[in-house]
């Protein structure tokens, strides 16, 4: 029995906010002014696993560093959009694009630009220490802080639903 009050079998794609969701709200800066992200490999794990699936991933965020691109392409994300100031129209022609209703998504995010694209999903799902706004507006708060295993706790949810987590032996490799 999931955790989640949604019905989980319907959901066929997840995005993710990168920053406070697939890696910490604080985060170290480099020299020049770029913060260094974090990931978490357990949500790598699930998220290639997802992908492997079938499950549609897609990341949406303001954030516009190639390093982000470059780790979550090397495990199957294909839909990556960065420096996105406005969320939802991307999230609309995304949707467009891949023939997908709101139902049909997942959107995980934690601050005050998320919340139309959190709205506008089937299941809007925040980190535990996600802003205020956000978790009121949310279907699913997780467990885990953002950058602490968010995308595994929702994905695994909606796999164990689906019947798809750890279901033969593609669950046992990268």
């Amino acid at each position: 029995m999931s955790r989640i009050d949604y019905d989980l079998t319907k959901i066929r794609a997840i995005v993710f906010d990168v920053d406070g969701v697939l890696s910490p709200s604080t985060v170290p800066m480099s020299d020049t002014g770029i913060p260094v992200r974090m990931a978490n490999l357990k949500d790598g794990y699930a998220m290639q696993h997802a992908v492997k699936k079938g499950l549609i991933l897609a990341i949406i965020s303001g954030a516009d560093v190639e390093s982000i691109r470059g780790r979550f392409s090397i495990i199957g994300v294909k839909d990556i959009y960065l420096g996105i100031k406005q969320k939802l129209p991307v999230l609309e022609e995304w949707m467009a694009a891949n023939g997908l209703y709101p139902e049909e998504i997942a959107y995980a995010g934690d601050d005050i630009p998320d919340l139309p694209c959190l709205q506008r999903a089937g299941l809007g799902v925040a980190p535990r220490d996600a802003a205020p706004e956000v978790k009121s507006a949310a279907g699913f708060i997780t467990g885990a802080a953002g950058g602490y295993g968010v995308a595994r706790e929702l994905i695994e949810e909606v796999m164990r639903a689906q019947g798809t987590w750890m279901s033969d032996m593609t669950a046992f490799g990268w």
